[in-house]
């Protein structure tokens, strides 16, 4: 996967529906988010975040993508994340992808940091 098609995918996991999520996440995935129970696997992971309202607008900054082999990326950046009535969230933030079959990749990490304002 190119670097465009990379960030594109990463910005979609913050904006798109759930099906969209479901379908892009591996069921072997590992996340930490900034809320409890804060550590997820698998199903629990899509879950929580397919249960969180979507981000409106997204903006990936300070972006890294490392190839350490073959069919495996791993991206880390920050982000700031909007929608109507709540805050900015800013965040930085890892994920990592495996290779399963042409345009077929899968997210198996994925962390979040939150800036702490102040």
């Amino acid at each position: 996967m190119e670097d465009n098609r990379v960030w594109e995918f990463e910005s979609s996991l913050w904006t798109a529906d759930a099906d969209h999520y479901r379908e892009s996440i591996d069921p072997a995935v590992v996340m930490v988010v900034p809320q409890p129970p804060y550590a997820l696997t698998g199903e629990q992971a899509v879950e929580a975040v397919i249960a969180t309202p979507r981000w409106t607008k997204v903006d990936l900054t300070e972006r890294r993508v490392s190839r350490p082999q073959e069919g495996l990326i791993a991206v880390g950046y920050h982000v700031r994340a909007e929608r109507d009535g709540v805050e900015p969230y800013e965040a930085w933030c890892t994920s990592t992808y495996r290779w399963l079959s042409h345009d077929n990749w899968k997210v198996v990490q994925h962390q979040q940091t939150p800036v702490v304002s102040g």
